[in-house]
């Protein structure tokens, strides 16, 4: 996310934030390039382009990250999560995908036991534990408050959707969905309620500024189910979900990549307040039409086509056309790009730049 590193902005990084997604007037567009997937690849290269965007990156040290520390994520490592899948990773660094999912018969369903999440942030997508307690979590969310900086919680990434197919197996579940199944409500509702176990804890030591949450709810040009379907058994689990959160003021940020446009409307209205879907799947154009000024956007550049084949000028007049056709004045506007190892070093700088020349929100055209 965008720092004041190196230059004097008025408003703090939190204040531009939170009044980005209100959209009551921002100072400066936030944004956001992910480059953890290269380290390994690209080594003090990408040291060197950090430092050459502070704005970008904030006040990074150099020395300050182990190229070749993926966790667990090394290609060929298998893990156990904490709902009992079996996870194997098949390319370093990348996260991996469920090859045994414990309930993939009906039967074992009465015998399974969920977790009881006594500890935040074990993220099933990476599968991989993170060793913070909730102790930690406090500790940390009140440090930042008296620091004045942006609180945040969460859940771990595929926490809803995706973890019906990681606990059923994907065919399974699409048959589920087809047929109905009226177990299905039984699985959606143990899933949401140990989410919002997490989310009330969160909110007791909180309640953080914002709660982040992804889930891949489409595919490449539509989504998995019927939208109709995703309307009536999962909309409203996100709504209690995402609802608890709004009540108590908090803002409620959900990541899905692929195709979700049918259902975009009614995730706003369960509670989401930045929505963050990928471009070139959706359109610029129908994304405007859709989203400015009811969702704040946090737009994901194109990470298939855009960043990994097209050229510095390519990436420069995609951003400029976002930021024409999204942004606006009053804010509500995001960018984000995930980084990952088919990109050229000469494109992750290009979009550097391209976001720098843009980032002051007084100059967006409405």
């Amino acid at each position: 996310m965008i720092t004041q590193s190196n230059h004097q902005w008025e408003m703090s990084d939190r204040e531009n934030y939170l009044r980005c997604t209100e959209m009551r007037g921002p100072e400066r567009m936030p944004c956001h390039v992910g480059v953890h997937f290269v380290w390994f690849k690209y080594r003090h290269a990408l040291e060197d382009l950090v430092l050459r965007h502070p704005l970008i990156f904030g006040n990074y040290e150099r020395g300050s990250t182990d190229f070749d520390n993926l966790g667990i994520k090394y290609r060929g490592n298998l893990t156990i999560d904490e709902w009992k899948c079996v996870w194997k990773f098949v390319k370093d660094g990348i996260s991996g995908q469920v090859v045994k999912s414990p309930i993939d018969d009906w039967d074992k369903f009465r015998d399974y036991e969920p977790p009881d999440y006594p500890l935040w942030g074990s993220p099933s997508g990476a599968g991989r534990p993170i060793n913070q307690s909730w102790y930690w979590a406090e500790k940390n969310m009140k440090e930042a408050r008296e620091k004045g900086e942006l609180t945040r919680g969460g859940l771990p990434h595929g926490f809803m959707w995706m973890r019906l197919y990681y606990l059923r197996g994907f065919n399974n579940l699409m048959m589920d969905f087809a047929r109905e199944d009226p177990m299905l409500i039984e699985l959606i509702d143990m899933v949401k309620e140990k989410n919002i176990k997490v989310i009330d804890k969160w909110l007791e030591i909180g309640p953080p500024d914002v709660m982040t949450f992804g889930d891949d709810l489409g595919a490449q040009d539509r989504m998995p189910i019927n939208p109709k379907l995703f309307r009536k058994y999962l909309i409203p689990a996100y709504r209690e979900m995402f609802g608890r959160i709004r009540d108590a003021g908090c803002q409620v940020s959900l990541h899905s990549d692929g195709y979700f446009l049918e259902v975009m409307d009614d995730l706003i209205e369960a509670g989401v307040t930045t929505l963050n879907p990928q471009d070139r799947i959706h359109g610029l154009e129908t994304l405007r039409d859709t989203l400015k000024g009811k969702v704040c956007i946090n737009l994901d550049i194109d990470r298939q086509h855009l960043m990994p084949h097209g050229t510095p000028s390519q990436i420069d007049r995609h951003i400029d056309d976002a930021v024409r056709i999204l942004g606006s004045r009053r804010g509500g506007l995001m960018i984000t790009a995930g980084i990952y190892d088919d990109v050229p070093l000469e494109n992750i700088d290009a979009l550097c730049l391209a976001l720098e020349k843009r980032l002051k929100v007084a100059e967006h055209g409405n």
